[in-house]
């Protein structure tokens, strides 16, 4: 199984990027998916996750209004679309994958390698 992020880069605030995760290698499909980010000397925290079907997100009251979670799973994909960028959300961003069926009542965690984003001001 893999998570592939891009789409992180550098942009001044107010503007806007989207991230993209691109999951492959699992026969059962991908589950509940999520965004994390890590700033620099602080925990990773969740930015938001989705739910299989796409019908449920959730969201960080910190980008609430200005992110948007979505997926294509015929494309096994996986976006966030981030707009009014701060410099507070300067992060590396990363893809998770919680549940991935892997056998006979086995899941496992998996987590791509992150995107920086950088937010100037």
């Amino acid at each position: 199984v893999q998570l592939v992020e891009s789409g992180g880069g550098l942009v001044q605030a107010g503007g806007s990027l989207r991230l993209s995760c691109a999951a492959s290698g699992s026969a059962f499909g991908f589950n509940f998916m999520a965004w994390y980010r890590q700033a620099p000397g602080k925990q990773r925290e969740l930015v938001a996750s989705i739910s299989r079907g796409g019908d449920r997100t959730n969201y960080a009251d910190s980008v609430k209004g200005r992110f948007t979670i979505s997926r294509d799973n015929a494309k096994n994909t996986m976006y966030l679309q981030m707009n009014s960028l701060t410099p507070e959300d300067t992060a590396v961003y990363y893809c998770n994958a919680p549940d991935v069926k892997t056998g006979p009542n086995m899941w496992r965690n998996y987590w791509g390698q992150g995107t920086q984003v950088t937010v100037s001001s």
